[in-house]
């Protein structure tokens, strides 16, 4: 009997799948998908005549999961207009506001007298009363007066903690009874030299007021005092929370980050500072102190060297593809980079084609071997095609300004992670597509992972790993069976019981022709283990709100692409025994044995340790070398936003 159900459709859960691809080398089911097999002639016209589930007679779904074009063909008309489970979503940064700092907390009060009232003829004086109010305010013996008058704005947290230290202690931190301070200008010099390590010196920025003293009287000296003496604590703790944890919150970018934002001690941070006997190496202590930040911030360093001395580049025009055996009036420019940017040792080797060219716009056999090599050479597949990839190392790469903004955005990234990444860890870096495993405070292997597609983007987040799943079951994520399988469901209720998926409802297991797909939208779905099975032989879990995880897969020609942001959000990897054996403690031959027992089995890891699903385009190797990578999810340019945004509310508060 059919079941129905109303509940409301649940919210996305990001998870691994498959990407489907757009009508190819037509492909009937699911399972030829998972297993990227190609149909026969027979077997599609077979489909055909009997109206399969994935399509009307005449549109099948097609392409091998290889394939990864992304979406199923039109989907049949229906009785009910179908859901659809939502994308997380990026946001408009919002930055936090400035607040005026409650000097009246702190600040002494006025002392004031007044004189005995003088009784008078009200038509005399022209007034009710003749009161006399004289404030009195002796600075010479109170070095925190006119502190009342002082104008000053901070975020809320870094006002909270000026409030309570000056309440809480006398005296100042920056002016003595001569003025401005040697180790206030320690502190300016400090502050004035943050750019190193990614920041903007102009967010710190505060004016010493001596120089305005010979042309203003004493109390205006004192009150200048005063502001200064607020102004440089706001600029000092703002910087301590900005360098610590980052300006940006990355919560607010999008949904596909999930971040706990790192809590400052700003009480703290003052008290040090107040006993500090050298106030500039205290500043420049509060940066993360890694290998990782360490590098960035000499990579930064070198580029601004770099900058402004670059050579000219030869420019391949935009959405240039290039094909052996075809004819493109860019062909000469790609073999004048590969004059530029190849090796001595490739340029040697293939001098003779070189040297014959003659800028002829076609693309030769012996060209294409050129091109092959110098598509080796810098990691990528040597195939001779010429699309982004290549043109993007034949036009040198990122120019030394691109560099710089993506080293300042890495710079950022690592202050949301924990200063010391920890002795062992997993690291993902999707815009590299690969993972490395770190253990006794140094890599041991990395590998190439397979991360989702832009339209199915991998958080970025951290976690623990805590599991790894033998011959796994594929639990189907809430947006496939909404967004994808069911337009299919509607008209072929009985698809999901042909290919040996498990459908249930409410715990209820249930054959997929008992679900009316016309109003259920609480149906679990899942596949069971064996060799067809989207998530391989194993999966290494850290159970997140994402359902995000790493594991295996059948799609391993996957791995020989450069870029492999093709699945549903989860990390694929190209040897998952290797990493299953390094965070069981175990050995491959062990984990194959695990394996070979064909049942659904978990098995807890012996110690958890960290996981990092990152997201850097420019990030150190093992070596200390930084590398760059392409924005595949243009993702900095958000981070490009948020630090704008960031900027304004600063200035606009100021």
């Amino acid at each position: 009997m059919k079941l129905f159900k109303t509940a409301a459709i649940a919210a996305l859960t990001v998870s691994c799948a498959i990407t489907f691809g757009a009508p190819a080398a037509q492909s009937a089911t699911l399972l030829d998908f998972l297993r990227g097999n190609k149909s026969s002639d027979t077997e599609k016209s077979a489909r055909k005549n009997n109206n399969t589930l994935f399509g009307r007679s005449n549109d099948n779904f097609g392409a091998s999961l290889d394939d990864d074009l992304g979406g199923f063909p039109d989907s049949p008309k229906s009785n009910r207009p179908l859901p659809k489970v939502s994308a997380p979503k990026y946001f408009t940064y919002k930055a936090d506001g400035l607040k005026l700092i409650a000097v009246a907390k702190f600040a002494p009060k006025m002392e004031t007298a007044a004189a005995d009232p003088v009784q008078t003829d009200p038509s005399q004086t022209g007034s009710i009363q003749n009161v006399n109010i004289i404030p009195e305010m002796d600075f010479s013996n109170n070095p925190r007066a006119f502190m009342m008058d002082v104008h000053a704005k901070a975020t809320a947290d870094v006002a909270a903690a000026i409030e309570k230290f000056y309440a809480a202690h006398d005296g100042l931190l920056w002016v003595d009874a001569n003025g401005v301070t040697q180790k206030a200008r320690d502190a300016m010099a400090a502050l004035a030299e943050v750019g190193n390590v990614g920041l903007d010196a102009a967010d710190y920025r505060v004016t010493d007021p001596t120089d305005t003293f010979v042309a203003v009287d004493a109390t205006t000296k004192q009150r200048q005092l005063m502001q200064f003496e607020v102004e440089l604590t706001a600029a000092m703790l703002s910087y301590i929370q900005d360098t610590q944890r980052g300006r940006i919150d990355p919560n607010r970018i999008a949904e596909y980050y999930d971040f706990k934002r790192k809590s400052v001690n700003l009480e703290g941070a003052l008290r040090v500072a107040s006993m500090s006997p050298d106030i500039k190496s205290y500043l420049e202590s509060r940066s993360p102190s890694n290998p990782q930040f360490d590098a960035l911030k000499m990579e930064l360093a070198k580029l601004r060297t770099e900058q402004g001395g670059e050579e000219a580049r030869v420019e391949i025009a935009p959405g240039t593809l290039l094909k052996p055996g075809q004819a493109n009036d860019q062909v000469p420019n790609v073999i004048a980079a590969i004059r530029q940017h190849g090796s001595d040792k490739l340029k040697l080797e293939h001098s003779v084609t070189l040297a014959s060219y003659q800028g002829t716009p076609d693309y030769t056999p012996e060209l294409v071997d050129v091109v092959k090599a110098f598509q080796t050479e810098k990691g990528l597949k040597g195939d001779g095609v010429v699309g982004k990839g290549t043109i993007r190392l034949l036009m040198g790469g990122d120019t030394a300004s691109s560099k710089i903004e993506k080293v300042i955005v890495a710079m950022e990234q690592m202050r949301w992670l924990p200063n010391n990444l920890g002795p062992r860890y997993v690291f993902i870096n999707q815009p590299a597509f690969k993972v490395s495993y770190h253990n006794n405070n140094k890599e041991e292997f990395e590998m190439g992972v397979v991360v989702g597609s832009p339209g199915h983007q991998t958080f970025f987040f951290e976690d623990e790993i805590e599991l790894v799943e033998f011959n796994p079951y594929w639990g189907v994520p809430r947006s496939i069976i909404v967004n994808e399988m069911l337009p299919k469901l509607r008209e072929d209720p009985s698809y999901l019981d042909r290919l040996g998926y498990e459908t249930s409802i409410g715990g209820q297991t249930m054959s997929s022709t008992e679900v009316d797909w016309e109003s259920t939208s609480s149906v679990d779905v899942r596949q069971p283990p064996g060799r067809g099975n989207a998530l391989g032989q194993l999966k290494i879990m850290f159970p997140n709100s994402h359902a995000i995880y790493m594991h295996d897969t059948p799609q391993k020609s996957f791995f020989k692409r450069d870029m492999r942001a093709l699945s549903h959000g989860c990390v694929r990897l190209s040897d998952p025994k290797k990493m299953a054996a390094a965070v069981m403690g175990m050995t491959i031959e062990q984990i194959d044995a695990e394996i070979a027992t064909g049942q659904n089995h978990q098995a807890k890891v012996p110690e958890r340790f960290p996981v990092y699903i990152a997201y850097f385009t420019a990030y150190p190797n093992k070596d200390g070398v930084v590398e760059y990578f392409d924005d595949v999810y243009n993702r900095d340019a958000y981070m490009d936003k948020a630090f704008a945004a960031t900027k304004k509310a600063r200035e606009v508060a100021s």
